[in-house]
């Protein structure tokens, strides 16, 4: 497996090999950083989901901390994607799943009777994995959100929220000369972008991302990790991905998911370097996955 880095803001890159045990740092050391702290804005408490008879994930507690990118990893099927589609409620739409426990928005339980889904899905948007742009122009793609929402008074106000929303998706010098082009036009990463420009015109708090990078080439992936370094000022971002090398470039906080168990989460240079659990050390390292 190959080494990965671990960008910090003030230290070179921390380097962690295959099979390598990190050693800790002695407590009030000159090199001990502070705990990262920020606003929550999703909060999960005791969630457990099941399809059928089967549990998909137990006991759930995750704090999701505002203006952040926080990554999701682990194995194939431990319980990732269902995860984050708690938080929009998109599990409702499988037939014979349930889901229990409590998640909060910004302190509101989003599973409390009452609560508008749509409205909720608005405020928070998602990215799937592969791009699913509308069959639509490249404009009405992101005019529709908007559109059924309310959000705009006329056609002047729209064209804002079209021009900004496909500016802060980076995607407006691209595609400004072809406004009325089907967004199936676009390369696989414009899709990507164009999709991310979806989302945010109806102004979310949170972004949701399912492996939003597995489709596109390295070129295009380094695109879209740029754009969500831009857009945490802005917004909070829960991204899933299979990828550990891009969970160490984008996130600052990382979640271990293993047989539907969280087995640990925390600051992404803590979680590369120095795990507490030994099923985290081992997925990091390559021993299991």
């Amino acid at each position: 497996m190959t080494p990965i880095a671990v960008q910090s803001n003030d230290l070179e890159p921390t380097i962690l090999k295959t099979g390598q045990t990190p050693r800790p740092e002695r407590r009030g050391s000159s090199t001990e950083k502070e705990t990262i702290t920020h606003a929550r804005s999703i909060t999960a408490r005791g969630v457990n989901v099941f399809y059928g008879d089967k549990q998909a994930l137990k006991d759930i507690n995750l704090d999701v901390q505002s203006n952040m990118v926080t990554a999701l990893i682990g194995p194939s099927g431990c319980g990732k994607s269902t995860f984050i589609r708690c938080f929009n409620r998109m599990n409702d739409i499988i037939d014979g799943c349930r889901v229990e426990g409590e998640i909060t928005l910004n302190g509101e339980n989003i599973y409390a009777k009452g609560i508008d889904v749509v409205a909720l899905r608005a405020r928070v948007g998602m990215v799937f994995q592969k791009p699913n742009p509308f069959p639509k122009s490249i404009y009405e793609n992101v005019a529709y959100g908007p559109r059924i929402h309310g959000l705009a008074r006329g056609r002047a106000e729209m064209d804002d929220i079209v021009m900004s929303s496909l500016d802060r998706a980076g995607l407006i010098d691209e595609v400004r000369d072809r406004l009325d082009a089907p967004g199936t036009s676009l390369s696989g990463g414009q899709q990507q972008r164009l999709c991310i420009a979806r989302a945010i015109a109806v102004e979310p708090e949170v972004i949701l991302m399912d492996e939003p990078c597995s489709a596109l080439d390295p070129i295009a992936t380094a695109k879209v990790e740029e754009l969500m370094d831009e857009l945490k000022k802005n917004y909070t971002i829960v991204i899933v991905t299979h990828s550990m090398h891009q969970a160490a470039r984008v996130s600052q906080w990382i979640a271990f998911f293993h047989l539907g168990d969280l087995v640990e989460q925390g600051e992404t240079e803590q979680i590369f370097t120095n795990p507490e659990d030994d099923r985290t050390q081992a997925y990091i390292t390559g021993r299991i996955g």
